[in-house]
């Protein structure tokens, strides 16, 4: 009887620790819609480092031709990155070379062949190098935030927010740290203060800052600490006054599916996926599929921040 109690506690537990994870998993998804502002050619590589949960990730095992010589994507990944730093021996601030190498070490990290650490070095310098291209700090602090470093990670986006408020990358990832942290007050705190600020900006200068934005930022906070209700009457809010915005929609879909409402969940992801540009269509259906038939799942998504067409 014991054994039986026992077992049904630690099932209980485990089950939300994966919902918990699921959550985070979809947030993931609103992440990489955000950085769709940023450089282009780190999306590819950008998302696969954090759609994986690289505090578990398991080393990739190489594959080996007859000679016993690694062979594929792996040897071909550590072969490029010995190459780009032979490079830098010679020229150690060339930017090109150094976003290469970034770009290699972040499909390394996919592959379970380097950590996020590993990436902080280089970042650093490509964010000196090019102070204006504001995507290599968020980047950088989205690396300091999984190789644990979180210190590091809060003063990059502060310093980002300092000079750009209106930068939803850096605002996000600030959030995210201090919810990892436990920290959900503060995380409030400065999105209430944000758009405290983005409404005078707005009044003085339309679309300065991204209002909506922010409040699905703050909607991620409220599902993170299952405040459902203040979760789906601010998405309500946000869908009457962006009817045509996928986001809200997806977000409410977040909400409903985290407090165990999957069928109005669907409903609503398959709104989002109807609204979205055509790049989201298939990565909101791929998650209300995934949300609809996986029992335990294990990982977690976040809420696009940057402003997005819609069909009309």
């Amino acid at each position: 009887m014991t054994d039986n109690s026992s077992r049904t506690q630690r099932q209980a537990v485990q089950k939300k620790q994966q919902n918990k994870k699921q959550r985070w998993l979809i947030w993931i998804f609103l992440i990489i819609a955000v950085v769709g502002l940023a450089g282009a050619s780190f999306i590819p590589v950008f998302e696969e480092l954090f759609s994986n949960n690289s505090s578990s990730q398991p080393t990739a095992t190489p594959t080996a031709t007859v000679d016993g010589q690694q062979d594929g994507p792996q040897k071909e990944l550590q072969d490029l990155e010995r190459s780009y730093q032979i490079v830098l021996e010679r020229e150690p601030e060339n930017p090109k070379v150094l976003e290469a190498l970034v770009q290699t070490r972040l499909q390394m990290i996919a592959l379970g062949l380097k950590k996020p650490a590993d990436v902080v070095e280089p970042l650093t310098k490509l964010a000196k190098l090019s102070p204006e291209r504001t995507e290599y700090q968020v980047l950088l602090g989205r690396s300091q935030q999984q190789a644990g470093d979180r210190e590091a990670a809060s003063q990059t986006f502060r310093d980002i927010l300092a000079k750009d408020p209106a930068n939803v990358e850096a605002l996000q990832g600030l959030v995210a740290g201090l919810l990892q942290e436990k920290r959900p007050t503060a995380a409030i705190d400065i999105l209430e203060t944000t758009l405290n600020t983005a409404k005078q900006a707005n009044q003085l200068t339309p679309g300065t800052m991204d209002e909506l934005a922010i409040n699905l930022i703050l909607g991620q906070v409220y599902v993170d600490q299952q405040n459902y209700d203040q979760a789906l009457t601010l998405y309500d809010d946000l869908i009457k006054e962006s009817p045509k915005d996928f986001r809200a929609f997806y977000g409410k879909a977040v909400a409903l599916d985290a407090q165990g409402n999957k069928a109005d969940a669907q409903t609503f992801f398959q709104s989002a996926a109807a609204l979205a540009p055509e790049q989201y269509k298939e990565p909101i259906k791929a998650a209300a599929q995934q949300t609809q038939v996986t029992p335990e799942p294990t990982a977690s998504p976040q809420v696009p921040t940057t402003p997005s067409s819609s069909p009309e």
